[in-house]
């Protein structure tokens, strides 16, 4: 019997899955894969890699948010433990899940049947991984100051409502890159450094982004009108990809250097990351994936 580890956030999403846990267990059960489970709590990481060693595991699943899937995956590969990772997306967000077109079915049959693919992974400042999205700029602060309580309560719209509250101070902010070498001036409101193209919850914002190719995709959202950010946002809600807007300043590499005379927070797949500037590297095929 295969013996993998679920690793779940009691407080992911709405804090529902703990109620689903025992049906999880059986449908895991039932395709001949036994499950060991880890709950997650303040500074896991000795705790976590304790527990995946004593257990000799075949594989880790991630029972959250995309901010529980970056937990794991950091706290795996920081420690050297090279096992395939799945995702069980019931956070509040839950993009590369999404991007994937993942549900329980789909997690399920993949782990039982042991099929993943390679997929690419961030590395930032040498020394923190992201499977999604790097940003920095206006409403990356966002989720770390929308309290936890309300996140579970309105969902999305938490974020959305709380974004609404700052329009009035949108400022863009001067960022030097430079990608693969090249060097780039940009004032820009923020800006994505890609994995995949799915983000806050619209699933492809970026035609170019994709998981497997070995590279990451930065766009920024350049200064602008009050009437262009509303047609880009418009264009986003239709579920169109915005690589080639006019307002988009945006870059292929495999390798980005970005800093900016503003002191500014990272937001690494939802959680809060590095203070610019940012190292940021594609590690191709980092990390084996179950889908």
């Amino acid at each position: 019997m295969k013996k993998i580890l679920l690793v779940y956030n009691p407080v992911s999403g709405h804090a529902a899955f703990k109620n689903r846990l025992d049906a999880v267990i059986e449908n895991f059960q039932w395709r001949g894969v036994f499950l060991s489970v880890y709950r997650t709590c303040a500074d896991d990481n000795k705790a976590f890699v304790e527990c995946v060693k004593m257990s000799g595991v075949e594989g880790v699943i991630a029972a959250g948010g995309d901010g529980t899937l970056h937990a794991v995956i950091n706290w795996l590969k920081k420690n050297s433990i090279d096992l395939p990772v799945g995702v069980i997306g019931s956070g509040t967000s839950n993009d590369f899940a999404a991007h994937l077109q993942l549900d329980e079915e789909k997690t399920f049959d993949a782990v039982a049947e042991g099929r993943t693919r390679p997929v690419d992974l961030g590395l930032v400042n040498g020394a923190e991984y992201f499977i999604n999205v790097a940003s920095a700029g206006v409403f990356t602060s966002i989720a770390h100051e929308v309290g936890s309580r309300l996140k579970n309560f309105l969902g999305k719209s938490a974020y959305y409502l709380r974004g609404l509250g700052e329009l009035k101070n949108f400022r863009t902010v001067p960022f030097e890159i430079v990608a693969d070498g090249k060097k780039f001036s940009v004032d820009a409101f923020l800006f994505l450094v890609l994995n995949s193209p799915s983000v806050a919850g619209f699933k492809k914002i970026s035609d170019a982004a994709k998981i497997d190719d070995g590279k990451l995709d930065l766009l920024a959202l350049k200064k602008c009108s009050a009437s262009s950010l509303v047609t880009l946002a418009k264009k986003i809600l239709a579920g169109e990809s915005v690589d080639s807007d006019e307002n988009i300043f945006s870059l292929q590499a495999k390798s980005f250097e970005i800093s900016s005379s503003v002191q500014l927070t990272s937001d690494l797949d939802g959680e809060i990351g590095n203070t610019l500037p940012l190292r940021i590297e594609t590690l191709p095929c980092a990390l084996n994936f179950f889908c």
